[in-house]
C-alpha cells in the first residue's frame, strides 16, 4: 500500500492524463497502473469496452498476458455470463469474496486463472454503460475492505470520464470528418451534368457510411403520385433489378422489397428492415421542395447496423438530403431535355411531312427571300444551262440569270415582292425548251413560287388550233363541195361536147385545158374532203407493215424517177385497227414531202417498230437540211406551204388522219435531216428497238 501523498499525487496525475492525454489506450492503462500499484494485492486488472454486437472485449489491463492469451483477445457475452449481465443491470460494484460459494462468475475464467476473489465494476457515465473493470489475484484471494473498493471505484470513475472524453472527442472527430465530406459531396455534385452521375457520387460516400454495403436507386419519374410506384432502377454496380431482387429474396427479406420502397415514396420517411439474422436493408427517400424524388436502398451486414444508430444514419440522411435537389435539378433537366427532344422530333417529322407534301408536288416550287437568294428548290424545279438546285441555293436570282432583267418574269417578281401581291403569268425559256406557268405568293420573308411546266400544254393548245381548223376545212368542204361540184360536171360536159365538135377543133387546146383545170379544182375539194372527214368507219384489224407494203413499188417507183434512194425497214408490231385508203394516204404525203425537201442521190428512210411496248411507230426520215424552227409551229396548218404549186392541204391530211386513229405526230429536224414519228397506241408488246437509232 502506498502512504496518502502518494496515492493524491497519482490521481493528480492520472487527472492531468484524462484531461490532457488523447490516446484512451494510453489513459486506461494509467489507471489500470494505478489500480494495481493502489491495491497491491491485486494481480490483474482488465477493462472491456463495447463491440458494438452486445458483446465486451478486452481494451486495456496489467497484466496484458497470461499464460500466452492476450487481453484483446477476451470475450464477455452478457448472455452468457451472469455476473456480466447483473453488472451492466444494475450498475453497482459486485465484490465476490470467494468464488467457489457463488454461482454468477464463469467458470472458464475462473478455472483457468485460478480465482478465488473477484471484484466487478461497472463504467458508466451519467446514464450511459459504457465499460466493465475486473480485478483479481492468481490462486488467492483478495480480501478487500471497503475502503480500498471505493479508491478503486474512484479510478474507475476517471476510467469513465476518460472514456466519454475520448467518445467525445472521437464524435467530435466525426463530426468534423462528416462536414468535411458533405463540403467535398456538394463540391462534387456541382460538377454533375446527369442523374446516373449525381448518384454515382451519392453511392461512393454512402461507402464510407456502410462499407462495404451494396446500394440501389429507385427513381420516381415522373415525380410521384397516388398510387404511382417508382420505375427507374439503377444500381451502383449496375446490377439488373431483377438479380437485385432476387438476392434481397436470398437474404431472406421479410417483407416485398417494392413494398417497402412505395412506403418510403409514400411516407417520406426512412424505413429500416431485417432480413434474417445477419443482414437489414434501409431505405432513405430523396426528398427536393416536398416531393420524393427517388429512394435510395442500402444493404448491409447487421454487424455495421448499429453505427447507424447512432451517427452514421444522420449522416447518410445528409448525403441523401445533400444530393436530392442536385438529383431533382438534373432530373427535371433530363425531364425537359425529354421534352425538347420530343418537341423536336415532333417538329421535325411536321417538317418532314411538310417537305414530304412539297416534294410531292409535281410542279416545281421555290422560295426567295427578300434578298433575291434562293432558300428552297424542291425537285421538280428545271434549271436552263444543266444547273442542279444544291447549285442555286443561297445564290441570287438576278446573278445566277441576268437575261431575266427587264422582262416579264422580273417585273411580276417584283410586284409580288413589294406590292404583297400575288401575280400570275407564263414565261417561256429563250434557252431551253421549257414554258411555264408561274404564280408568286408573298410570304413574311420574301415569295415563294409555283413553276408548272405547261409546255405539253401549248404543244396540245397548237394541236387544238390545229384540229379546229381542220374542222372549218371539214365543214366548209361539206357544205360547198355539193354545190360546187355539180355546176363544175355540168361545165366539164359541155367542155367535153366541144371538144368532139369539129367546127371548135381549133380551140381544142383551150378546151382540154379548162378540162383540166376543173379536174385539178375537183382533186382540191377531194382534198378537202379528205382533211374535214371525222369518219371512223371502214377500220380493220390489219398491220401497218402490211400498208407499206402494199404501197412500197409506188415509193419505189418515185424514188427512182427522182435518182434518189429509198430504204424501207420493217419489224414485227402488232395489228391495228387502221383505215387502209386513210393510211396510204398519210404515208404517201409524208415520203412525198421528203422526197421533194432532198437532193438527187440521198436517202428516204421509211421504218415501222414497237416504242416502250405502248406504240407502234411510223417514221418517215430524209436527209434534207431540215425544217426552220420558225415554221415548225405551222406546219399542219391547212393551206400554209413553203411550195410554189402546193396547196397546204398534205400535212393537214396527215393530222386529221392520226388524229382520227388516236395517233399523233411528232418531228426531229436539224441540218442532217428530218423524221417525221407518227404514233399509234397499243396494248402492251414486247419491245423492239427503232431503226432509226443512231442513224
Amino acid at each position: 500500500m502506498v502512504d496518502d501523498q502518494s496515492r493524491y499525487s497519482r490521481l493528480a496525475n492520472i487527472t492531468r492524463i484524462v484531461n490532457t492525454k488523447l490516446d484512451l489506450h494510453e489513459v486506461l492503462q494509467q489507471v489500470t497502473t494505478a489500480i494495481s500499484e493502489e491495491i497491491v494485492r491485486c494481480d490483474s486488472v482488465g477493462i472491456f469496452l463495447p463491440e458494438g454486437d452486445g458483446t465486451y472485449r478486452g481494451f486495456a489491463g496489467k497484466p496484458e498476458t497470461i499464460d500466452g492469451i492476450t487481453l484483446q483477445s477476451q470475450i464477455i457475452d452478457p448472455k452468457t455470463d451472469p455476473l456480466a449481465a447483473e453488472l451492466i443491470e444494475k450498475r453497482k460494484t459486485i465484490y465476490i469474496a470467494d468464488t467457489s460459494i457463488d454461482d454468477r462468475p464463469d467458470l472458464v475464467p475462473v478455472g483457468a486463472f485460478r480465482i478465488n476473489s473477484l471484484l466487478a465494476l461497472p463504467i458508466s457515465y451519467e446514464q450511459d454503460f459504457i465499460g466493465m473493470v475486473f480485478l483479481f489475484d492468481y490462486g488467492a484471494p483478495m480480501h478487500l475492505t471497503q475502503s480500498e473498493i471505493e479508491s478503486v471505484e474512484a479510478y474507475v470513475n476517471m476510467a469513465a470520464v476518460a472514456i466519454q472524453n475520448a467518445k467525445a472527442l472521437n464524435q467530435k472527430e466525426e463530426l468534423l470528418a462528416q462536414k468535411q465530406s458533405l463540403l467535398d459531396l456538394a463540391r462534387e455534385l456541382a460538377y454533375c451534368s446527369t442523374t446516373r452521375d449525381s448518384l454515382k457520387v451519392c453511392f461512393a460516400y454512402l461507402k464510407q457510411v456502410f462499407g462495404n454495403g451494396q446500394f440501389a436507386a429507385y427513381i420516381v419519374n415522373p415525380p410521384s403520385r397516388q398510387n404511382q410506384a417508382p420505375i427507374v432502377f439503377r444500381a451502383a454496380d449496375g446490377m439488373a433489378e431483377s438479380d437485385w431482387n432476387e438476392q434481397l429474396d436470398s437474404l431472406g427479406l421479410t417483407e416485398k422489397h417494392e413494398e417497402l420502397v412505395k412506403r418510403a415514396v409514400y411516407e417520406k420517411e426512412a424505413i429500416h428492415s431485417r432480413m434474417g439474422e445477419h443482414h437489414y436493408v434501409l431505405l432513405l427517400p430523396m426528398i427536393s421542395i416536398g416531393k420524393v424524388h427517388g429512394v435510395i436502398s442500402a444493404v448491409g451486414s447487421c454487424k455495421s447496423s448499429t453505427k447507424t444508430t447512432d451517427l452514421q444514419l444522420p449522416f447518410a440522411q445528409s448525403i441523401i438530403d445533400a444530393t436530392a435537389p442536385v438529383f431533382s435539378n438534373l432530373l427535371y433537366m433530363d425531364q425537359l431535355e425529354g421534352m425538347v427532344e420530343a418537341r423536336t422530333s415532333e417538329l421535325y417529322a411536321a417538317n418532314k411531312r411538310v417537305n414530304s407534301v412539297v416534294e410531292s408536288i409535281t410542279d416545281g416550287f421555290l422560295v426567295l427571300n427578300k434578298d433575291w437568294e434562293y432558300t428552297y428548290i424542291n425537285q421538280h424545279v428545271s434549271f436552263s444551262r444543266g444547273r442542279i438546285a444544291d447549285e442555286m441555293l443561297g445564290k441570287k436570282i438576278w446573278e445566277m440569270y441576268p437575261e431575266i432583267i427587264g422582262t416579264l418574269t422580273y417585273t411580276e417578281f417584283h410586284r409580288a415582292m413589294n406590292e404583297r401581291v400575288t401575280v400570275r403569268f407564263e414565261a417561256q425559256s429563250d434557252v431551253d425548251d421549257y414554258w411555264y406557268d408561274i404564280t408568286a405568293y408573298p410570304f413574311d420573308d420574301g415569295i415563294c413560287c409555283i413553276l408548272k411546266n405547261i409546255r405539253e400544254q401549248k404543244k396540245y393548245e397548237r394541236e387544238l388550233k390545229r384540229l379546229s381548223n381542220l374542222d372549218l376545212i371539214g365543214q366548209m368542204a361539206a357544205g360547198i363541195s355539193h354545190e360546187v361540184r355539180n355546176p363544175m360536171t355540168t361545165v366539164r360536159g359541155f367542155l367535153q361536147l366541144m371538144v368532139t365538135d369539129e367546127q371548135l377543133a381549133p380551140h381544142a387546146a383551150h378546151f382540154n385545158l379548162m378540162i383540166g383545170e376543173l379536174d385539178r379544182a375537183n382533186a382540191i375539194i377531194t382534198e378537202f374532203l379528205s382533211v374535214g372527214n371525222t369518219r371512223t368507219s371502214d377500220m380493220k384489224m390489219m398491220s401497218l407493215n402490211t400498208i407499206l407494203e402494199d404501197i412500197s413499188p409506188l415509193i419505189k417507183v418515185d424514188t427512182s424517177n427522182q435518182n434518189k434512194q429509198i430504204r424501207i425497214y420493217t419489224q414485227e408490231v402488232p395489228e391495228l385497227w387502221l383505215n387502209h385508203n386513210e393510211i396510204r394516204q398519210l404515208i404517201i404525203n409524208l415520203y412525198r414531202n421528203g422526197l421533194e425537201a432532198m437532193t438527187t442521190g440521198q436517202t428516204l428512210t421509211i421504218g415501222t417498230y414497237l416504242e416502250n411496248e405502248k406504240y407502234v411507230v411510223l417514221a418517215v426520215q430524209d436527209e434534207g437540211t431540215g425544217i426552220d424552227p420558225d415554221i415548225i409551229e405551222k406546219i399542219g396548218t391547212p393551206f400554209y406551204t413553203t411550195k410554189d404549186e402546193g396547196t397546204g392541204l398534205g400535212l393537214g391530211i396527215c393530222y386529221a388522219v392520226a388524229a382520227r386513229h388516236n395517233a399523233t405526230i411528232s418531228i426531229e429536224t436539224g441540218v442532217e435531216g428530218t423524221t417525221f414519228f407518227t404514233k399509234f397506241p397499243v396494248e402492251a408488246v414486247p419491245g423492239i428497238e427503232s431503226p432509226f437509232e443512231g442513224d
